[in-house]
Parts: structure tokens; C-alpha cells; sequence
């Protein structure tokens, strides 16, 4: 009975994150920054494993995605987040559709469509916005190369999640609050230019 409260306690705590990656709308970046919007030649890879604390518990998550800006002003990629909750499995599968990349400190925002959720926790096995031809979105941070770089990562948002409601609109905002704040550190690699 105690495991199965946990669990459903920490479910309750996972969920808002989940759909509230980026809870909060914060100012857009300062305006000397540079953002290569659909069209340029932005680009942003990545793989690895990753730890998401919540609470007391580290869940374990895989990730791996593709994005690049094409010729044409579309962007194309896949993307793929999975995490262990408690034994359950989260797995989400999608073909990225926006990209918005800060190179000069290394930030992506990347967006996409849902198509595959083969998850088995509760509320993102059936819930209407965790299904395929839903949006869903992440950002993350090449720190560069060597010693001492940590990538970071997020988990996944989706509709509603800070009041964003479509990927495009996610990758137009570009929001990166103070730090590196919702984002965790990779075991793996991520690559924004």
C-alpha cells in the first residue's frame, strides 16, 4: 500500500512538470542574442541518458533527436524521450517540426508531433494531449566540448504546458529561465549549431 502511495504520489508530482517544462513564461532572451530561426542553417543532435530528480526518487530517461532547418524554411528531425517511473515506462516518439537555436550559448528549442506513445504510466498512456498528432516540445545545452561540459536537457512539455500551446509557439518564445533552471544533466552528447 505505501509503494503504491508513493507512486501515485509522485505521479501527481511528475505530471504538472511534465506538461509545465517551462512553467512559467519568462521575458524573452535580451536582444543581443542571435536566434537562427526556421530557414537558416540551424541544426541541433543529441543522445545520452539523463536523471530527473523528483523528490527524493532519481528517475532514470534515454533520449535522442535530429533537428535541422532546411532550405526550404521547414525543419525537419525525429526525437524520441523515454523515462522509467517506478517500473512504468514513459515513451514518447515524434518527427520535430521547429527548431530555434541560440548557438552563442549553446540553447536549443525543439518541437514536434507526437507519433508514437507506447508509455504504460498514467496519465501519459491515455491522456488526450500525450497523443500522437499532439505537439510536443524540449530544450537543451550543448556545453561545449571536454572537461568540465555537462549538457542539460528537459523533459517533454505539451499543449498547455506555461501556456504554450503548440510546438511553434514554444520555439518562437524561446524561453530559458535563470540558470539552467528544469533542465538536468546528460550522460551522452548534444550538439546545437
Amino acid at each position: 500500500m505505501r509503494t503504491r502511495l508513493v507512486r501515485t504520489l509522485a505521479l501527481l508530482a511528475l505530471a504538472p512538470l511534465a506538461a509545465c517544462t517551462d512553467a512559467a513564461p519568462e521575458p524573452p532572451l535580451a536582444p543581443e542574442v542571435q536566434l537562427a530561426k526556421v530557414g537558416g542553417n540551424a541544426r541541433a543532435t543529441g543522445g545520452g541518458q539523463y536523471v530527473l530528480t523528483l523528490g527524493d526518487d532519481d528517475l532514470q530517461g534515454t533520449f535522442s533527436f535530429n533537428a535541422k532547418d532546411k532550405p526550404n524554411g521547414t525543419t525537419d528531425g525525429r526525437l524520441r524521450y523515454t523515462i522509467d517511473f517506478f517500473g512504468q515506462e514513459i515513451d514518447f516518439r515524434g518527427d520535430v517540426t521547429c527548431l530555434t537555436v541560440d548557438a552563442e550559448n549553446g540553447r536549443a528549442w525543439i518541437g514536434g508531433v507526437i507519433t508514437a506513445n507506447t508509455s504504460e504510466a498514467e496519465p501519459f498512456a491515455s491522456g488526450e494531449i500525450y497523443q500522437p498528432g499532439k505537439d510536443i516540445w524540449f530544450r537543451v545545452l550543448d556545453d561545449g566540448e571536454g572537461g568540465g561540459a555537462v549538457d542539460r536537457t528537459t523533459f517533454v512539455g505539451f499543449e498547455g504546458g506555461g501556456g504554450i500551446i503548440t510546438s511553434q509557439e514554444y520555439c518562437e518564445a524561446a524561453i530559458w529561465p535563470d540558470g539552467n533552471a528544469r533542465t538536468w544533466p546528460v550522460t551522452g552528447n548534444i550538439q546545437v549549431r
